[in-house]
Protein backbone atom coordinates (compact mmCIF):
# COMPACT_ATOMS: atom_id res chain seq x y z
CA UNK A 1 0.00 0.00 0.00
CA UNK A 2 2.78 2.56 0.63
CA UNK A 3 4.55 1.55 -2.44
CA UNK A 4 1.61 2.28 -4.67
CA UNK A 5 0.86 5.57 -2.69
CA UNK A 6 4.72 6.59 -2.70
CA UNK A 7 4.22 5.65 -6.66
CA UNK A 8 1.55 7.55 -7.75
CA UNK A 9 3.16 10.57 -5.45
CA UNK A 10 6.27 10.20 -7.48
CA UNK A 11 3.77 10.14 -11.04
CA UNK A 12 2.03 13.86 -9.94
CA UNK A 13 5.72 15.15 -9.48
CA UNK A 14 7.34 13.43 -12.98
CA UNK A 15 4.25 14.83 -14.72
CA UNK A 16 4.29 18.52 -12.95
CA UNK A 17 7.92 18.20 -13.64
CA UNK A 18 6.87 17.19 -17.73
CA UNK A 19 3.90 20.21 -17.85
CA UNK A 20 6.34 22.76 -16.98
CA UNK A 21 9.43 21.96 -19.15
CA UNK A 22 6.56 21.44 -21.89
CA UNK A 23 5.35 24.94 -21.01
CA UNK A 24 8.30 26.55 -21.67
CA UNK A 25 9.44 24.90 -24.40
CA UNK A 26 5.81 25.92 -26.33
CA UNK A 27 5.38 29.19 -24.98
CA UNK A 28 1.78 29.40 -26.12
CA UNK A 29 0.62 30.18 -22.58
CA UNK A 30 2.19 33.94 -22.77
CA UNK A 31 0.09 34.57 -25.76
CA UNK A 32 -3.35 33.80 -23.46
CA UNK A 33 -4.94 36.51 -21.51
CA UNK A 34 -5.15 34.42 -18.04
CA UNK A 35 -1.46 32.99 -18.71
CA UNK A 36 -1.31 31.76 -14.70
CA UNK A 37 -4.66 30.42 -15.04
CA UNK A 38 -4.52 28.46 -17.56
CA UNK A 39 -1.08 27.53 -16.82
CA UNK A 40 -1.70 26.13 -13.28
CA UNK A 41 -4.73 23.94 -15.37
CA UNK A 42 -2.44 22.57 -17.86
CA UNK A 43 0.17 21.64 -14.94
CA UNK A 44 -2.79 20.44 -12.47
CA UNK A 45 -3.94 18.22 -15.81
CA UNK A 46 -0.43 16.73 -15.98
CA UNK A 47 0.18 15.61 -12.35
CA UNK A 48 -3.57 13.95 -12.22
CA UNK A 49 -1.89 12.37 -15.22
CA UNK A 50 1.27 11.17 -13.55
CA UNK A 51 -0.99 10.49 -10.51
CA UNK A 52 -3.12 8.16 -12.42
CA UNK A 53 -1.08 5.85 -14.68
CA UNK A 54 1.93 5.92 -13.30
CA UNK A 55 1.22 2.78 -11.36
CA UNK A 56 0.15 1.47 -14.49
CA UNK A 57 2.88 1.46 -16.17
CA UNK A 58 5.56 0.74 -13.40
CA UNK A 59 4.53 -1.40 -10.60
CA UNK A 60 1.43 -4.13 -12.42
CA UNK A 61 3.87 -4.84 -15.48
CA UNK A 62 6.46 -5.78 -12.73
CA UNK A 63 4.09 -7.43 -10.51
CA UNK A 64 2.59 -9.37 -13.19
CA UNK A 65 6.49 -10.50 -14.68
CA UNK A 66 7.35 -11.35 -11.02
CA UNK A 67 4.17 -13.48 -10.76
CA UNK A 68 5.03 -15.17 -14.16
CA UNK A 69 8.57 -16.41 -13.02
CA UNK A 70 7.28 -17.42 -9.91
CA UNK A 71 5.23 -20.11 -11.70
CA UNK A 72 7.91 -21.25 -13.61
CA UNK A 73 10.39 -24.29 -12.23
CA UNK A 74 13.71 -23.66 -12.29
CA UNK A 75 14.30 -25.44 -15.76
CA UNK A 76 11.74 -23.43 -17.54
CA UNK A 77 13.20 -19.98 -16.28
CA UNK A 78 16.45 -21.25 -17.53
CA UNK A 79 14.30 -22.02 -21.02
CA UNK A 80 13.21 -19.03 -21.15
CA UNK A 81 16.37 -17.15 -20.81
CA UNK A 82 18.03 -18.97 -22.98
CA UNK A 83 15.37 -18.30 -25.59
CA UNK A 84 16.32 -14.87 -24.56
CA UNK A 85 19.82 -14.94 -25.09
CA UNK A 86 19.36 -16.74 -28.88
CA UNK A 87 16.96 -14.24 -29.81
CA UNK A 88 19.58 -11.26 -28.93
CA UNK A 89 22.57 -13.09 -30.57
CA UNK A 90 20.52 -13.74 -33.55
CA UNK A 91 19.60 -9.63 -33.52
CA UNK A 92 23.28 -9.03 -33.13
CA UNK A 93 24.40 -11.13 -35.95
CA UNK A 94 21.57 -9.56 -37.99
CA UNK A 95 22.14 -6.01 -37.03
CA UNK A 96 25.83 -5.71 -38.05
CA UNK A 97 25.42 -4.99 -41.31
CA UNK A 98 22.22 -2.91 -40.92
CA UNK A 99 24.79 -0.56 -38.61
CA UNK A 100 26.35 0.73 -41.82
CA UNK A 101 23.30 1.81 -43.31
CA UNK A 102 22.60 5.71 -43.54
CA UNK A 103 21.61 7.64 -40.61
CA UNK A 104 18.64 7.22 -39.11
CA UNK A 105 18.47 3.39 -40.62
CA UNK A 106 22.07 2.68 -38.91
CA UNK A 107 21.59 3.40 -35.47
CA UNK A 108 17.60 2.09 -35.53
CA UNK A 109 17.02 -1.01 -37.41
CA UNK A 110 19.74 -2.98 -35.25
CA UNK A 111 18.25 -1.98 -32.32
CA UNK A 112 14.37 -3.00 -33.62
CA UNK A 113 15.75 -6.47 -34.90
CA UNK A 114 17.62 -7.22 -31.20
CA UNK A 115 14.71 -6.34 -29.62
CA UNK A 116 11.97 -8.56 -32.10
CA UNK A 117 14.03 -11.12 -32.07
CA UNK A 118 15.34 -11.62 -28.39
CA UNK A 119 11.11 -10.78 -27.57
CA UNK A 120 10.06 -13.65 -29.93
CA UNK A 121 12.45 -16.10 -29.26
CA UNK A 122 11.28 -15.56 -25.58
CA UNK A 123 7.70 -15.90 -26.47
CA UNK A 124 8.20 -19.02 -28.65
CA UNK A 125 10.77 -20.81 -25.11
CA UNK A 126 7.78 -20.09 -23.18
CA UNK A 127 5.06 -21.21 -24.83
CA UNK A 128 6.83 -24.28 -25.77
CA UNK A 129 8.39 -24.39 -22.28
CA UNK A 130 6.62 -27.91 -21.21
CA UNK A 131 8.00 -29.51 -24.92
CA UNK A 132 11.40 -27.84 -24.75
CA UNK A 133 11.73 -29.59 -20.42
CA UNK A 134 10.38 -32.62 -21.96
CA UNK A 135 13.49 -32.50 -24.82
CA UNK A 136 16.03 -31.52 -21.83
CA UNK A 137 14.90 -33.99 -19.82
CA UNK A 138 15.10 -36.56 -22.15
CA UNK A 139 18.82 -35.62 -22.78
CA UNK A 140 19.40 -34.81 -19.86
CA UNK A 141 19.86 -31.85 -20.05
CA UNK A 142 17.22 -31.58 -16.68
CA UNK A 143 16.59 -34.35 -14.25
CA UNK A 144 12.63 -35.26 -14.79
CA UNK A 145 10.39 -33.51 -12.16
CA UNK A 146 8.96 -36.76 -10.61
CA UNK A 147 12.53 -38.23 -9.74
CA UNK A 148 13.89 -35.03 -7.64
CA UNK A 149 10.97 -35.58 -4.93
CA UNK A 150 12.48 -35.40 -1.70
CA UNK A 151 11.32 -39.04 0.81
CA UNK A 152 11.50 -36.10 3.78
CA UNK A 153 8.88 -34.89 5.22
CA UNK A 154 9.37 -31.24 5.21
CA UNK A 155 11.07 -30.45 1.75
CA UNK A 156 9.71 -33.35 0.05
CA UNK A 157 7.33 -33.02 -2.82
CA UNK A 158 4.68 -30.58 -3.71
CA UNK A 159 1.20 -31.61 -2.62
CA UNK A 160 -1.44 -29.14 -3.97
CA UNK A 161 -4.79 -29.00 -2.43
CA UNK A 162 -7.78 -28.38 -4.01
CA UNK A 163 -11.12 -26.73 -2.18
CA UNK A 164 -13.36 -29.76 -2.33
CA UNK A 165 -10.38 -32.18 -0.21
CA UNK A 166 -10.34 -29.02 2.27
CA UNK A 167 -14.43 -28.83 3.09
CA UNK A 168 -14.25 -32.91 2.96
CA UNK A 169 -12.23 -32.38 6.09
CA UNK A 170 -10.98 -36.15 6.32
CA UNK A 171 -7.45 -35.20 5.09
CA UNK A 172 -6.71 -33.59 8.52
CA UNK A 173 -7.49 -37.13 9.77
CA UNK A 174 -5.25 -38.72 7.04
CA UNK A 175 -2.21 -36.24 7.72
CA UNK A 176 -2.28 -36.73 11.59
CA UNK A 177 -2.06 -40.76 10.68
CA UNK A 178 0.72 -39.93 8.53
CA UNK A 179 -0.85 -40.93 5.45
CA UNK A 180 0.50 -37.91 3.54
CA UNK A 181 3.72 -36.51 3.07
CA UNK A 182 6.07 -33.38 1.49
CA UNK A 183 4.57 -29.76 1.91
CA UNK A 184 0.45 -29.54 1.36
CA UNK A 185 0.49 -26.33 -1.15
CA UNK A 186 -2.37 -24.14 -1.08
CA UNK A 187 -2.74 -21.66 -3.63
CA UNK A 188 -4.32 -18.08 -3.05
CA UNK A 189 -6.85 -18.62 -5.54
CA UNK A 190 -8.04 -21.45 -3.48
CA UNK A 191 -8.32 -19.72 -0.32
CA UNK A 192 -10.07 -16.90 -2.27
CA UNK A 193 -12.51 -19.53 -3.50
CA UNK A 194 -12.91 -20.83 0.28
CA UNK A 195 -13.21 -17.69 1.75
CA UNK A 196 -16.15 -16.84 -1.14
CA UNK A 197 -17.94 -19.85 -0.17
CA UNK A 198 -17.50 -19.08 3.78
CA UNK A 199 -19.45 -15.74 2.90
CA UNK A 200 -21.99 -17.32 1.13
CA UNK A 201 -25.22 -16.53 1.44
CA UNK A 202 -26.27 -19.84 1.67
CA UNK A 203 -26.50 -21.23 5.02
CA UNK A 204 -25.29 -24.99 3.85
CA UNK A 205 -22.62 -23.15 1.93
CA UNK A 206 -21.41 -20.79 4.33
CA UNK A 207 -21.04 -23.84 7.07
CA UNK A 208 -19.22 -25.88 4.68
CA UNK A 209 -16.67 -22.62 3.71
CA UNK A 210 -16.17 -22.13 7.59
CA UNK A 211 -15.69 -25.73 8.35
CA UNK A 212 -12.91 -25.73 5.64
CA UNK A 213 -11.11 -23.00 7.06
CA UNK A 214 -11.19 -25.04 10.20
CA UNK A 215 -10.07 -27.88 8.47
CA UNK A 216 -7.26 -25.71 7.04
CA UNK A 217 -6.32 -24.07 10.47
CA UNK A 218 -6.15 -27.31 11.97
CA UNK A 219 -3.58 -28.93 9.14
CA UNK A 220 -1.39 -25.83 9.83
CA UNK A 221 -0.98 -27.10 13.50
CA UNK A 222 -0.27 -30.56 12.45
CA UNK A 223 2.88 -32.54 11.65
CA UNK A 224 2.70 -31.79 7.94
CA UNK A 225 3.97 -28.27 6.48
CA UNK A 226 1.22 -25.99 4.74
CA UNK A 227 2.50 -23.37 2.76
CA UNK A 228 -0.18 -20.96 1.34
CA UNK A 229 1.40 -19.37 -2.14
CA UNK A 230 0.74 -16.90 -4.54
CA UNK A 231 1.99 -18.38 -7.17
CA UNK A 232 -0.52 -18.34 -9.78
CA UNK A 233 -1.43 -19.63 -13.54
CA UNK A 234 -3.20 -16.58 -14.71
CA UNK A 235 -3.31 -16.74 -18.19
CA UNK A 236 -6.01 -20.04 -17.14
CA UNK A 237 -9.25 -19.07 -15.79
CA UNK A 238 -11.02 -21.75 -13.87
CA UNK A 239 -9.74 -22.95 -10.38
CA UNK A 240 -8.90 -26.89 -11.19
CA UNK A 241 -6.95 -25.99 -14.29
CA UNK A 242 -4.78 -23.49 -12.40
CA UNK A 243 -3.96 -26.30 -10.02
CA UNK A 244 -3.30 -28.96 -12.87
CA UNK A 245 -1.22 -26.14 -14.03
CA UNK A 246 1.07 -25.62 -11.13
CA UNK A 247 0.97 -29.25 -10.40
CA UNK A 248 2.62 -30.02 -13.70
CA UNK A 249 5.33 -27.45 -13.37
CA UNK A 250 6.26 -28.42 -9.85
CA UNK A 251 6.11 -32.07 -10.25
CA UNK A 252 3.68 -32.44 -7.77
CA UNK A 253 0.43 -34.11 -7.14
CA UNK A 254 -3.39 -32.78 -6.49
CA UNK A 255 -5.09 -33.64 -3.81
CA UNK A 256 -9.57 -33.60 -4.34
CA UNK A 257 -11.93 -35.63 -3.78
CA UNK A 258 -13.46 -33.98 -7.00
CA UNK A 259 -13.83 -36.97 -9.74
CA UNK A 260 -14.04 -34.60 -12.85
CA UNK A 261 -10.43 -32.82 -11.61
CA UNK A 262 -9.43 -36.42 -11.15
CA UNK A 263 -10.05 -36.99 -14.51
CA UNK A 264 -8.39 -34.39 -16.11
CA UNK A 265 -5.23 -34.37 -14.24
CA UNK A 266 -5.22 -37.47 -14.86
CA UNK A 267 -5.54 -37.12 -18.63
CA UNK A 268 -2.49 -34.21 -18.45
CA UNK A 269 -0.18 -36.96 -16.50
CA UNK A 270 -0.78 -35.46 -13.52
CA UNK A 271 -0.48 -37.40 -9.89
CA UNK A 272 -3.76 -37.31 -7.56
CA UNK A 273 -4.78 -38.25 -4.59
CA UNK A 274 -7.89 -38.99 -4.27
CA UNK A 275 -9.61 -38.95 -0.50
CA UNK A 276 -12.59 -40.98 -1.75
CA UNK A 277 -9.82 -43.76 -3.71
CA UNK A 278 -8.57 -44.02 -0.06
CA UNK A 279 -11.51 -44.05 1.77
CA UNK A 280 -12.73 -46.75 -0.83
CA UNK A 281 -9.73 -49.00 -0.83
CA UNK A 282 -9.71 -49.38 2.99
CA UNK A 283 -13.12 -50.64 3.47
CA UNK A 284 -13.46 -53.77 4.57
CA UNK A 285 -13.77 -56.70 1.71
CA UNK A 286 -16.64 -58.63 1.56
CA UNK A 287 -17.70 -61.85 0.08
CA UNK A 288 -20.46 -64.00 -1.07
CA UNK A 289 -21.30 -65.78 1.93
CA UNK A 290 -19.91 -63.49 4.63
CA UNK A 291 -22.47 -62.68 7.45
CA UNK A 292 -22.64 -59.07 9.07
CA UNK A 293 -25.14 -57.63 11.57
CA UNK A 294 -26.99 -54.51 10.05
CA UNK A 295 -29.94 -52.20 11.12
CA UNK A 296 -32.71 -52.05 8.36
CA UNK A 297 -32.98 -48.22 8.37
CA UNK A 298 -35.33 -47.73 5.19
CA UNK A 299 -36.84 -49.56 1.97
CA UNK A 300 -35.49 -49.94 -1.09
CA UNK A 301 -36.27 -49.20 -4.93
CA UNK A 302 -37.25 -52.55 -5.66
CA UNK A 303 -40.50 -53.81 -3.98
CA UNK A 304 -39.82 -55.81 -0.40
CA UNK A 305 -36.15 -54.59 -0.14
CA UNK A 306 -34.51 -53.45 2.33
CA UNK A 307 -31.53 -50.56 3.10
CA UNK A 308 -28.81 -50.83 5.84
CA UNK A 309 -25.63 -48.95 5.38
CA UNK A 310 -22.36 -49.58 7.78
CA UNK A 311 -19.98 -47.51 9.73
CA UNK A 312 -18.18 -46.35 6.79
CA UNK A 313 -20.93 -45.35 4.47
CA UNK A 314 -21.10 -49.01 2.51
CA UNK A 315 -24.95 -49.14 1.76
CA UNK A 316 -26.06 -52.84 1.91
CA UNK A 317 -29.15 -53.73 -0.02
CA UNK A 318 -31.46 -56.49 1.45
CA UNK A 319 -33.64 -58.61 -0.57
CA UNK A 320 -36.59 -59.21 1.27
CA UNK A 321 -35.50 -56.72 3.91
CA UNK A 322 -38.66 -54.25 4.21
CA UNK A 323 -39.96 -56.76 6.89
CA UNK A 324 -37.49 -55.38 9.10
CA UNK A 325 -37.54 -52.02 9.01
CA UNK A 326 -35.93 -50.53 12.33
CA UNK A 327 -34.44 -53.80 13.38
CA UNK A 328 -31.00 -55.54 13.68
CA UNK A 329 -30.71 -58.52 11.33
CA UNK A 330 -28.12 -60.75 10.66
CA UNK A 331 -27.73 -60.94 6.31
CA UNK A 332 -25.71 -62.81 4.09
CA UNK A 333 -23.64 -61.28 1.32
CA UNK A 334 -24.87 -62.79 -1.40
CA UNK A 335 -22.42 -59.98 -4.33
CA UNK A 336 -20.86 -56.92 -3.82
CA UNK A 337 -21.16 -54.12 -7.03
CA UNK A 338 -18.47 -51.79 -7.33
CA UNK A 339 -19.75 -48.23 -8.72
CA UNK A 340 -18.22 -44.83 -9.65
CA UNK A 341 -19.77 -43.52 -6.55
CA UNK A 342 -18.66 -46.49 -4.29
CA UNK A 343 -19.01 -49.81 -3.50
CA UNK A 344 -22.91 -51.74 -3.26
CA UNK A 345 -23.69 -54.92 -1.12
CA UNK A 346 -26.37 -57.38 -1.73
CA UNK A 347 -27.36 -59.68 1.16
CA UNK A 348 -30.50 -61.70 2.02
CA UNK A 349 -31.45 -62.46 5.73
CA UNK A 350 -29.98 -65.14 7.47
CA UNK A 351 -32.07 -68.17 7.38
CA UNK A 352 -31.71 -69.48 11.27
Amino acid sequence: MALSVGIRVFGAILGTFLALQLASQIGSFRELPYEGFFLALWVIAWAVLGFAILPYVTVEPAGGLIRGVQALSTGEFVTAVAGLLVGLLMGLLLGLPLSSLQEPYGRWLPIGVSAVLGLGMLGMTVAKRHDLMAAAEAIGLFPAARNVEETTVRGGPYVFVDTSAIIDGRIADIAAAGFLFGTLVVPRFVLDELQRIADSADTLRRNRGRRGLEILATLQKGPIPVEVTDVDAPEIAEVDGKLVALARQRGGAILTTDFNLNRVADLQGVRVLNVNSLANAIKPAFLPGDELHVKVIQEGKEPGQGVAFLDDGTMIVIEGGSRFLNREIDVTVTRVLQTVAGRMVFAHPRLD
